[in-house]
């Protein structure tokens, strides 16, 4: 690139360093730069909040209730959602994208507040626990939820393939940065106190979302009045509140947005079971280990949790360099259908060398290699899938299959738990082998979605 090019860059880019930067990592066009960077910086402090509350979840219910709650409540937070996803369709048909996010946020602000009054008058903690799981589960898929409605919102199918991957990253490095975070203010804070930090984590991005949502609506209006005086400017189209009409009803009238539903359904079912996996296999080791004295003093629980913080560390990491790295270009060189393909062939294999009979070590590597690949690519390529549907199917089917059918896997995988230990004699290869089936319906539901895909996508041929 010449240096007359760059200086025509810099002119047109207000914030020339974001885009030199931006463009090492995915194709970034002159003037997409600032917005790309405060969505990345808006879902990365989403997730900064979430993973700083995540370990206030785990310490209320494991100290009120006990480890077999967390199934039961998963259960219970799949069929709340139902009516959580009908009322936020309802919000959905009376406000602008905007206002609703920013309801819905301060709304979620509000109850954080409520729980942190509710610690100080000193509710019973076993009823706070089940009370902020339930919460918990609703608004970490919620919020996300309406994140990418608001990105799918904005961008075009082109735009959106080429710079979701690095928005993404940023919700990928705030897993990370949350639980670092989280690790160090435990102690100091107390767990209440941190969710005040988290409430106002959310307070910013709010502004972020403002911002984003005035830049835009100035640029591509404007755009929108050059081009064409006599359409509606874009500006007054992306104010208008959504149509009427529930999510879950938008999502049985469309063939492609129930495979997507199926699809995340599945791999949230997969998924769950790979962990339980995982975690028989370490709680075995663990206990072995401790009897025979090679635990290294540790004791059971401390070995324990010495291998899960080794094994998520591993994964996000992994998935960090994933979304940098490969997401965008697997995107441009093969396209959002065939990324879809990658992580069901590699839990394919994975859970096929499981079945056979593995150490714990090989459990750990399949569970890295699956979790990075899904919190990037995956993650990153089921999001893309909405960028050719419409504003409603964006927010409201959009939040019905990332909110029910999300959580549904994690019932179903409950479910299973508990028919192959107390009725089927399961043994882990026995879960692994029933995964290789589930994969195998996964790969036929990214079948379906690249047929329909490939049809809604194409151009509509107009008579002459």
């Amino acid at each position: 690139m010449s240096n007359k090019d760059k200086q025509a860059i810099n002119k047109k880019e207000p914030f020339a360093f974001a885009y030199w930067i931006l463009r090492l990592f995915t194709t970034v066009y002159p003037g997409e730069a600032l917005t790309a960077f405060l969505l990345m910086l808006n879902v990365y402090l989403l997730f900064v909040a979430y993973y700083i509350i995540k370990p206030v979840r785990e310490g209320l219910i494991l100290a009120g209730k006990g480890a077999e709650w967390e199934s039961y409540l998963s259960a219970a937070s799949a069929v709340l959602l139902v009516f959580a996803v009908k009322a936020f369709s309802r919000i959905a048909s009376r406000f602008p994208r905007q206002k609703l996010i920013a309801w819905v946020t301060l709304f979620f602000i509000s109850n954080l507040i409520i729980f942190y009054i509710l610690s100080l008058l000193k509710i019973e903690l076993g009823l706070m626990g089940v009370i902020f799981f339930i919460w918990m589960g609703i608004f970490n898929v919620m919020v996300v939820a309406q994140f990418w409605g608001f990105a799918n919102d904005i961008y075009t199918q082109e735009a959106g393939k080429r710079l979701f991957p690095l928005i993404a990253f940023g919700a990928t490095f705030g897993a990370v940065s949350g639980s670092f975070i989280a690790k160090h203010l435990v102690e100091p804070l107390g767990l209440y106190q941190m969710m005040l930090v988290s409430g106002g984590i959310l307070g910013i991005c709010i502004v972020l979302t403002w911002t984003v949502h005035i830049r835009e609506v100035k640029r591509t209006g404007h755009t929108a009045a050059q081009a064409n005086q006599a359409k509606k400017s874009t500006e007054i189209e992306q104010e208008k509140p959504l149509k009427k009409g529930g999510g879950f009803q938008l999502l049985f009238k469309k063939r492609y947005l129930l495979y997507i539903a199926f699809l995340v359904l599945l791999l949230n079912f997969i998924n769950t079971n790979g962990q339980y996996i995982l975690g028989h296999y370490v709680e075995h080791t663990a206990k072995e280990a401790v009897q025979m004295g090679t635990a290294e003093g540790l004791t059971v629980e401390e070995f324990i949790g010495k291998f899960q913080a080794s094994f998520m560390m591993y994964f996000n990491l992994l998935a960090m360099l994933i979304q940098l790295f490969l997401v965008s270009r697997i995107f441009k060189w093969f396209g959002v259908r065939i990324a879809l393909f990658f992580l069901p062939f590699i839990a394919l294999g994975g859970y096929f060398l499981i079945a056979l009979g593995a150490s714990l070590m090989l459990v750990h590597w399949v569970k890295v290699a699956e979790n990075g690949t899904d919190y990037s690519l995956m993650n990153t390529a089921r999001h893309a899938l909405f960028l050719i549907t419409s504003r409603e199917e964006k927010y409201k089917a959009k939040a019905a299959i990332d909110t029910f059918f999300h959580r549904a896997g994690d019932v179903f995988s409950a479910l299973l738990v508990f028919l192959g230990t107390s009725f089927l004699a399961f043994t882990t290869e026995k879960f692994a082998a029933f995964n290789l089936g589930l994969v195998a319906a996964m790969l036929l539901f990214c079948f379906l979605i690249m047929k329909e895909h490939k049809k809604l996508s194409a151009p509509t041929k107009v008579n002459p």
